[in-house]
């Protein structure tokens, strides 16, 4: 018999347990995977579409770890009709002889047992991105219906497997069957593990996969696992799309820096294994103020970084202070370059794999082994060096880059000290005409960024004064991403956003002091209201992305109708819901169309738009931070012709535009 795992909870209901007691009758067992279906936000994050998508991913991990092991080259994702979706890889397959600890087939163990797996040290793989076990398991728990199929590997299973394909169907993580095989008879079928499963409708808001989210998903595994096919199909519109690099990360820095005028002509580039561990990193300069550095251990994106940035960092700015110093554009009495400016219009990838990863956290954000600092830093220091001396222009021209740097930084701390001197946090002052609330409880307490004098009002006496604040912005704010750092803190609504949250911005960000836990851009429902929006994300995305990954960013959705019949009132937020309203009423409808949101009273902009209870919220995320990056800058940069391209491109979207 195989054993029997589970997880315990708290119970609030207990049938023997008198009122206020607290026996074992308290004590809840879950069985196998029920406690994945009870609380599946454990495990996936959320039950939205990050956490649909989340399921996939699972399974791609396991063929990446195939990939990384030297045994895969193949990785496909299958969208299917009526909600199926399928993952196919060309690896070993999954064991299919019997796990001695359980007593079950290998397949059945990890498919069904949390915490089950080849990646535990026990020479199933060197290096591993799933390290828990718990991946196919929790897709299994959470799909109403999954199948697998193994074609196994002869070299890796045995001669006895040869020719045999072995299938097994769940539902809800229930088998349905015993693990069994069927002749292939030639059919050209290779070897590998097919997994296929339908979401459980029951569980998850939505089962509508999104093929732009995986398409992103897949670009950026291609280019972490270089010489590996990625190939993405939707059955239900036959889009697909192919991503295959053999430049491997040098191919993903290119990418960022496509549309951007380049410092030094070709990425550099190093790949050495130090003591087992695998450090690669390639590194580019722009022409741009922004630093774009992107950082994966074991193929995990580790967003808050780690060791292997810190090894980085250091060794960045030691070897350009070095290079500059002996080459005599520092003089003696010129004080160092610091992290900032060496960093100021970089883009970077640090990927690092790991025999024993430790990661900081259940979410793998952020990479912990101390020893990466030190190797990092030697492979890049040696790299780094060897290529400044056999490429001096290079050399000169990042030299340059980061002098320009320093000396904006030193006018931009100068105004950066001013934003602190007049910030409220320190000065007790309220900046501009921010309406502050009531609540000093960041949790409870809210800010909404409102375009005009107008709306402002509206939105001051509308607002629940308790934990709602408001801080109207007049006109387009600056645009950032045209803007040095010096000119941004100049720039006065910039500085009110700023002082109002009171975080401070890039290298000074400090979460502790964010004032309110929902920032939300509130603009009109019109072109202009767009691009205050978008110039709006834009300052968030480059100088606080903290508050974008920490999901306190939000966009408020104002309707663009007002549609009365008699005493009978509506809103609309959609021109599509307001015709679908229109078939079915026969009464002559008096309908408003809301150009502005000073065109709405107090109680009507409260009622639609700030009312926890009846308002629709968006929040602002990143799934593809590097493809973000690209976007901001062709759509905010200098270049008319990349708005231009993406314009023609994007046109035959545009259902609606207001002029």
């Amino acid at each position: 018999m195989g054993s029997r795992r589970g997880l315990y909870y708290l119970s609030m209901t207990t049938q023997e347990a008198s009122p206020g007691s607290y026996n074992a009758d308290n004590i809840q067992v879950l069985e196998g995977l029920e406690a994945v279906r009870r609380r599946p936000g454990m495990y996936i994050g959320t039950t939205d579409k990050s956490g649909l998508h989340h399921l996939i991913k699972e399974l791609v991990d396991n063929a990446v770890d195939e990939a990384m092991a030297g045994f895969c080259d193949r990785v496909e994702v299958i969208i299917g009709k009526d909600g199926w979706c399928t993952v196919r890889d060309n690896g070993r397959g999954i064991p299919v002889d019997i796990q001695r600890q359980t007593g079950k087939t290998a397949v059945e163990t990890v498919m069904t047992i949390l915490h089950a797996g080849g990646k535990f040290g026990g020479g199933g793989y060197k290096v591993s991105g799933g390290l828990h076990g718990v991946g196919a398991s929790v897709v299994n728990a959470l799909a109403s219906e999954l199948w697998v199929e193994v074609v196994p590997d002869v070299d890796a299973q045995g001669p006895q497997h040869a020719g045999k394909l072995y299938r097994q169907d769940y539902r809800r993580g229930i088998p349905q069957n015993e693990l069994s095989a069927v002749e292939l008879n030639g059919t050209g079928r290779g070897r590998g593990t097919t997994v296929s499963f339908r979401p459980d409708e029951t569980i998850f808001e939505s089962v509508d996969f999104d093929f732009k989210i995986e398409s992103e998903r897949l670009r950026l595994y291609a280019y972490l696992t270089k010489s590996v096919w990625f190939h993405l199909l939707d059955e239900r519109t036959g889009e697909e799309v192919n991503y295959y690099f053999e430049g491997g990360i040098k191919s993903f820095v290119r990418h960022v820096n496509r549309e951007r005028e380049s410092v030094n002509a070709d990425p550099i580039y190093v790949e050495r294994e130090i003591d087992g561990n695998v450090i690669e990193c390639a590194i580019q300069y722009n022409d741009g103020f922004n630093e774009s550095v992107f950082t994966f251990a074991n193929s995990i994106n580790t967003i808050d970084g780690g060791s292997h940035l810190t090894g980085f960092r250091m060794a960045l700015t030691r070897v350009l202070n070095d290079y500059a110093r002996k080459n005599k554009i520092l003089k003696d009495n010129d004080p160092n370059l610091t992290g900032d400016d060496v960093r100021e219009g970089l883009v970077a990838v640090i990927s690092v794999k790991l025999p024993e990863p430790q990661f900081e956290g259940q979410t793998k954000t952020r990479l912990g082994n101390p020893e990466v600092s030190g190797q990092v830093q030697s492979v890049l220091t040696e790299a780094l060096t060897i290529h400044l001396e056999e490429n001096p222009n290079d050399g000169r021209k990042i030299i340059d880059k980061c002098l320009m740097a320093s000396r904006a930084r030193e006018a931009a701390r100068k105004a950066r000290d001013l934003v602190h001197r007049k910030s409220a946090l320190e000065s007790g002052t309220l900046p501009g005409k921010l309406a502050d609330c009531s609540s000093r409880d960041p949790e409870e307490s809210e800010i909404f960024i409102v375009e005009g004098d107008s709306a402002g009002g509206s939105a001051k006496q509308g607002r629940d004064r308790r934990n709602q604040a408001i801080l109207p912005l007049f006109g387009k704010i600056l645009n950032v991403e045209k803007a040095r750092p010096d000119k941004m803190l100049g720039h006065e609504a910039i500085r009110l956003v700023i002082s109002a949250l009171g975080t401070g911005i890039r290298e000074t960000w400090d979460v502790s002091k964010l004032r309110y836990h929902k920032v939300i851009i509130m603009t009109d429902a019109d072109v202009d209201g767009a691009h205050i929006r978008t110039l709006l994300l834009t300052f968030f995305f480059r100088n606080m992305p903290e508050l974008i990954d920490g999901g306190y960013l939000y966009i408020a959705q104002p309707p663009l109708y007002r549609a009365a019949a008699g005493k009978d009132v509506k809103y609309f937020y959609s021109d599509a819901q307001l015709d679908e309203f229109r078939k079915s009423k026969k009464q002559t409808l008096n309908v408003q169309r809301f150009k502005g949101l000073g065109e709405m009273n107090a109680e009507q902009l409260w009622d639609t738009t700030m009312k926890p209870d009846t308002r629709s919220l968006l929040q602002v995320g990143v799934h593809d931070a590097a493809q973000a990056d690209v976007l901001f800058y062709e759509l905010m940069g200098d270049e008319v012709a990349h708005r231009r391209k993406f314009i023609q491109n994007n046109a035959s979207q545009v259902k609606n535009l207001d002029i």
